[in-house]
C-alpha cells in the first residue's frame, strides 16, 4: 500500500475523548486513507512521529484574523500553534458581506481590530469572501455571517430601528449567507452597528438561522443595555435562544479579575437554561485580560453615522467634552488600565506598549482625552490589549477557572486573536499550546479530554463535516506535537513569538508545517 503521506509510530488522540493509541496514519490526497499499523507501506513522504502525539488539528472558534489572513496567508502565528481551521467574523466584526462603499468604509471602522486589508477586495457576499481565503491561506477558514455587515447592507450606519423592508433585508442578506456556506451568525453587543439593535431584532434574524441549525455566536451585550428587556448580558443571549429556537454560543464566557474563582455565579444562569431546553455551547481563552479596539469606550451616539461622523465628534471641542463626561460615567468600562499594541501609520509609533493612563499624564489631559487624541492621530487605525493583574494570585485563578470550565462537555477554545500591532495580545502567538501544554500539564487534565475540546467539539458545533476525528475519509487537519513538552511562549511583553513544541502541522493533506518551520504552502480551503 503506498501513500502520499505516512505518519508513523505517533499515538494517536483521534478527538473522540478516547485515550490514544499507538498508530500509524496514512493519507492520501486530502484525506486520511488508513489508521493501524502501516509498518509494510511505501510512502512519497513519511514522517516519524516517534514519542510525539498525533491528533486532528486544532480549531479556533474566535479569531480576528478575518485581515491579517489577506495580508498574510501564511498565518505563521495560528498555524505554528497547530491550528488547521479559523473561525473568522466573531462579534460580527468582519468585511462580509458588503457593497464595496460599505466595504471600505467598514474596513476603515475596523482598522484597529482587523489591521489594513487591500481596498479593492470583493466582499460583496460571503461566496465571494469565501473565494479570497480558499487555497490563499495555510489554514482552513470558516466564516460567521456577520451582524455588522448585515446591518450596514440593510440600513446603514444608522441608529435605527430594523423593521419593515429594513429588517425583511436583512433577513434576505442572513439567508443568503447562511446558503453560502457561513457557518451561523455572530454579532458583538459592545460595538457598532451591532449594539443599535434591540432584542426583538436579533430574535427575528436568529428565527433563520435557526432554520439552517446553526448557532448564534454572541458577544454579550454591555452597551445600550436599555434595548434588551433584560438588560443585557446573558440573560438577554438565553431569551433570544428561548423565543428563536436558535442554538447560542456564548464568546470568551469567563470569569476575570474581580470574578475569579467565582464559576458558580456565572455557570447558574447558563445551567438554568440548558435545562430548560437551550441548547449553548461557550468558549473560553487561557489569559487574565483581553485586547480590542478603542471604539468599545465611547457612547453609542458617537459611532452614529460611521467613521467619518465619529471623527468630526472626537475633533469638536465641545462635542469632546460631552464625550469624555460620558464616558467617565457609562457602565461598560473606563479605558484606564489598557496598553496600546497598536497604532497604525498616521500615529505616533513610541505608543505601541505604553499604558493609556501614561499618555494623559505626558501630554496633561485627562486619560479620556488621550484616548479620542489617539484616534484623532492614528486616524482611528489603533488597537489595545489589558494589562494583566499584578497579582500572581489572581492570574493564576483565572488560569485554573480556564481549565474547570473547559472540563465541561459544553465548551471549547477561541483565542480571540487579533494577530495585527507592534505588541498583540499574547494569545495569537500561544493561546493553543498553553492550553493543551502549559495549563494542562500544572492542572493535570487528561490530554485526551482537552483535544476533543478543541477538534470534535467546535467541528461538531459549527458544521464542519469531515474534520474534528482522526478517523478513515476524513480531511487529514493533523497537529503533532510533544505532549510533554509542547509550551507557548509568547508573553505580554513579548507577545510574537512562536510556541516550541509543535513540529509538524497538516492541512488538507500538506505539510504546513515542517520542523516547527512554516513551509509556504497555502492549502487552507473555505469551509464547511
Amino acid at each position: 500500500m503506498h501513500f502520499d503521506l505516512l505518519i508513523s509510530g505517533g499515538t494517536v488522540v483521534d478527538g473522540t475523548g478516547a485515550p490514544g493509541k499507538r498508530a500509524d496514519v496514512g493519507i492520501k490526497g486530502k484525506r486520511v486513507e488508513k489508521i493501524g499499523d502501516l509498518h509494510a507501506a511505501t510512502a512519497t513522504r513519511v514522517i516519524d512521529a516517534t514519542g510525539l502525539t498525533v491528533t486532528p488539528g486544532f480549531i479556533d472558534v474566535h479569531a480576528h484574523s478575518d485581515g491579517a489572513l489577506l495580508v498574510d496567508g501564511q498565518h505563521a502565528n495560528g498555524i505554528r500553534q497547530g491550528v488547521t481551521t479559523e473561525i473568522i467574523a466573531p462579534d460580527g466584526l468582519t468585511l462580509a458581506p458588503l457593497s464595496a462603499e460599505n466595504y471600505r468604509m467598514y474596513r476603515w471602522y475596523l482598522s484597529g481590530i482587523l489591521g489594513l486589508p487591500p481596498e479593492d477586495l470583493d466582499m460583496s457576499s460571503i461566496k465571494a469572501a469565501r473565494a479570497n481565503y480558499h487555497n490563499k491561506t495555510s489554514c482552513n477558514v470558516a466564516m460567521f455571517a456577520g451582524h455588522g455587515p448585515i446591518r450596514l447592507e440593510a440600513a446603514g450606519f444608522n441608529d435605527v430601528p430594523l423593521t419593515g423592508q429594513m429588517l425583511d433585508k436583512a433577513k434576505n442578506i442572513l439567508h443568503e449567507s447562511l446558503e453560502q456556506g457561513a457557518c451561523g451568525l455572530a454579532t458583538g453587543l459592545s460595538y457598532y452597528p451591532q449594539s443599535y439593535s434591540t432584542t426583538d431584532e436579533l430574535v427575528e434574524l436568529c428565527k433563520v438561522v435557526a432554520e439552517f441549525g446553526r448557532p448564534l455566536s454572541i458577544h454579550l451585550r454591555n452597551h445600550n443595555v436599555d434595548r434588551a428587556p433584560t438588560g443585557g448580558g446573558v440573560e438577554e443571549a438565553i431569551e433570544i435562544g428561548r423565543r428563536s429556537g436558535v442554538k447560542i454560543h456564548l464568546e470568551h464566557y469567563r470569569t476575570q479579575p474581580g470574578s475569579e474563582g467565582d464559576l458558580e455565579s456565572i455557570l447558574a444562569p447558563v445551567d438554568e437554561a440548558k435545562s430548560e431546553g437551550v441548547d449553548i455551547s461557550l468558549e473560553t481563552y487561557p489569559y487574565p485580560v483581553g485586547s480590542s479596539f478603542p471604539q468599545a469606550f465611547f457612547p453609542s451616539w458617537v459611532h452614529d453615522g460611521g467613521p467619518g461622523k465619529l471623527l468630526e465628534r472626537l475633533s469638536d471641542p465641545e462635542l469632546r467634552m460631552r464625550i469624555t463626561a460620558e464616558m467617565k460615567e457609562v457602565m461598560y468600562g473606563r479605558p484606564a488600565g489598557n496598553v496600546w499594541s497598536w497604532i497604525g501609520p498616521e500615529g505616533d509609533q513610541s505608543l505601541p506598549g505604553m499604558l493609556f493612563d501614561d499618555i494623559g499624564e505626558k501630554t496633561g489631559v485627562s486619560l479620556e482625552d488621550a484616548v479620542c487624541d489617539v484616534m484623532v492621530a492614528s486616524n482611528l487605525a489603533s488597537g489595545f490589549r489589558g494589562a494583566p493583574p499584578q497579582s500572581t494570585r489572581v492570574w493564576r485563578q483565572i488560569e485554573e477557572d480556564v481549565m474547570k470550565l473547559l472540563a465541561r462537555p459544553d465548551y471549547m477554545v477561541g483565542s480571540d486573536s487579533i494577530p495585527v500591532g507592534q505588541l498583540p495580545h499574547p494569545r495569537a502567538y500561544g493561546c493553543f499550546p498553553r492550553v493543551i501544554g502549559r495549563l494542562r500539564r500544572r492542572y493535570g487534565y487528561p490530554l485526551e479530554q482537552v483535544i476533543q475540546r478543541v477538534t470534535q467539539n467546535p467541528a461538531e458545533r459549527f458544521g464542519m463535516t469531515g474534520r474534528g476525528v482522526h478517523k478513515t475519509g476524513n480531511f487529514a487537519d493533523i497537529a503533532i506535537f510533544d505532549a510533554d513538552h509542547v509550551n507557548d511562549r509568547a508573553s505580554f511583553e513579548d507577545p510574537a513569538v512562536f510556541p516550541e513544541g509543535i513540529p509538524f502541522v497538516v492541512v488538507n493533506g500538506n505539510v504546513a508545517v515542517d520542523h516547527e518551520r512554516v513551509t509556504g504552502v497555502l492549502a487552507g480551503e473555505a469551509v464547511p
